[in-house]
């Protein structure tokens, strides 16, 4: 059996399946989790943190 990357099943789902709405809602979240990450290491950290 091959390996298939993570990307490629998740998107023979989506169109398999043609749950199209999935795509802007994975987008925002990968989106939100980079920007998060961002802000933890830089000096806006500790105010992050505290809203959690």
């Amino acid at each position: 059996m091959a390996k298939q990357s993570l990307f490629k099943e998740f998107w023979g789902f989506i169109v398999q399946e043609k749950k199209y709405w999935m795509i802007p809602l994975v987008a925002v979240l990968l989106i939100v989790g980079g920007l998060l990450i961002f802000a933890g290491s830089s000096p806006l950290g500790p105010f992050i943190y505290s809203l959690f």
